[in-house]
């Protein structure tokens, strides 16, 4: 049996050394003053696909990731690991979209 696996991969910014300048004033984070990675979790995510990958002889592993140009760093950095394909969605009009979605859920009151 083939499988056919997409990946969700972000690249965001590396905080592991975060400096004064890691957030705007609008609360927002300022990208450039942070290098851009492969978010770790989804790293753990496509090495798990590939793992299937090899287990079932056929399969096929897709990465898809959404931001600006430079996000496809991710793609590429994921063909090299071994997936077949990747897909990058880009438009302006997603600017912000992941920091609205993390406020969002982040106000959100929890359920008991």
């Amino acid at each position: 049996m083939s499988l056919k696996i997409v990946v969700l991969a972000k690249q965001v910014p590396d905080t592991r050394n975060v400096g004064k300048d890691a957030m705007k004033a609008d609360g927002t984070i300022n990208r450039a003053a942070l290098p851009a990675i492969f978010n770790p979790e989804d790293l753990n995510a496509l090495e798990q696909a590939l793992r299937l990958k090899d287990a079932h002889p056929g399969s096929t592993v897709t990465i898809l990731t959404m931001g600006p140009g430079r996000a496809a760093d991710i793609i590429r950095e994921g063909l090299f690991r071994g997936a077949d394909n990747g897909y990058l969605l880009t438009d302006r009009a997603f600017a912000g979209a992941d920091t609205l979605v993390h406020r969002t859920l982040w106000l959100q009151p929890s359920r008991k």
